[in-house]
């Protein structure tokens, strides 16, 4: 076998394997650049109410407004993934573990803005990034794709650029 042919055939195989994969990384990176575009993906960030840093409301307050709503999703401090504070916007974006849930929090009244949400950009992450089909995935498989994503990007440039190197020599030849 030539070395052209078998650059041709790791090529085709490791493209007909990760297609799927690269298509699927693709799809949900697309999603995710444009989640703040879309409402549906991630939802957009309340403004609170305006005052200096003195006024926030401290960080047990955003608690007790969160299990006073009574969701299942927020009964415990367990239930909670994060709490993101944007001082620009004087808000509290508080995420669950269970179900991708967001509220926001006023970060100076502690009143609830807007309704409960369901975060898609989080579960479109998980599965971008592998960690949707479990951590062997993410810390494995991934960074094999990775790998033989540049190694198909190479042989792909070979398998491109063989017959041109190909026929210069030829034309050296024949001038010569």
């Amino acid at each position: 076998m030539t070395t052209f042919r078998l650059l041709w055939e790791i090529h085709k195989w490791i493209g007909i394997v990760l297609g799927l994969v690269l298509i699927m990384s693709a799809v949900t990176g697309a999603l995710l650049l444009l989640k703040k575009e879309y409402h549906w993906i991630q939802p957009s960030t309340q403004r609170g109410t305006e005052g200096p840093a003195e006024k926030l409301a401290p960080i047990h307050e955003v608690y007790k407004a969160i299990f006073a709503l009574n969701l299942p999703e927020f009964q415990s401090e367990e239930d909670i993934d994060r709490i993101d504070f944007r001082p620009g916007k004087r808000v509290h974006k508080v995420r669950s573990v269970h179900g991708n849930l967001e509220v926001q929090v006023d970060a100076i009244s502690t009143a609830i803005l807007g309704d409960v949400n369901i975060r898609r950009s989080d579960w479109l992450e998980t599965i971008h990034d592998g960690n949707f089909f479990g951590e062997f995935v993410h810390d494995y498989i991934m960074v094999i794709v990775a790998v033989a994503t540049v190694v198909l990007a190479l042989s792909g440039y070979m398998i491109w650029l063989w017959p041109k190197i190909l026929k210069r020599r030829a034309r050296k030849k024949r001038a010569a």
